[in-house]
């Protein structure tokens, strides 16, 4: 997940995930774009940016889009229709639940496209 890469992630991205994984990098927002830069530079890596959603996590509650590691990564697996696994990962905090609950219409909008270009159309009807 890169939150600089300008490619929305879409179910479309199910199968690269599924055989080769998903990546997230666990930093500070405050340190977020130099950690990218230093990821790009020693992986190669196709970066997918996340659709707008809200943070749940007691750090972030309400904020658009700073989503802790844990929230990008579920949301990812919910977009792609892992929606079990993303249930699975959110449930090690007792606040996990509410992250679904606060988000359940956009994730499931988003899971319903096609391609990369339909989920930040989808995303513009939400915020």
């Amino acid at each position: 997940m890169d939150p600089f890469s300008g490619v929305a992630l879409s179910p479309s991205d199910r199968e690269t995930i599924l055989s080769r994984g998903l990546t997230a990098v666990d930093c500070s927002w405050e340190k977020a774009e130099e950690a990218f830069v230093k990821v790009h530079k020693e992986c190669r890596l196709e970066g997918r940016t996340l659709p707008m959603m809200l943070a749940a996590n007691p750090t972030k509650f309400g904020k658009w889009g700073e989503l802790s590691t844990l929230e990008a990564i579920a949301a990812s697996y919910y977009i792609i229709g892992e929606k079990e696994l993303c249930e699975r990962l959110l449930s090690i905090y007792t606040w996990g639940v509410r992250f679904i609950e606060t988000n359940l219409e956009p994730l499931e909008a988003y899971s319903q496209c096609a391609t990369s270009e339909e989920v930040v159309r989808v995303q513009s009807e939400f915020y």
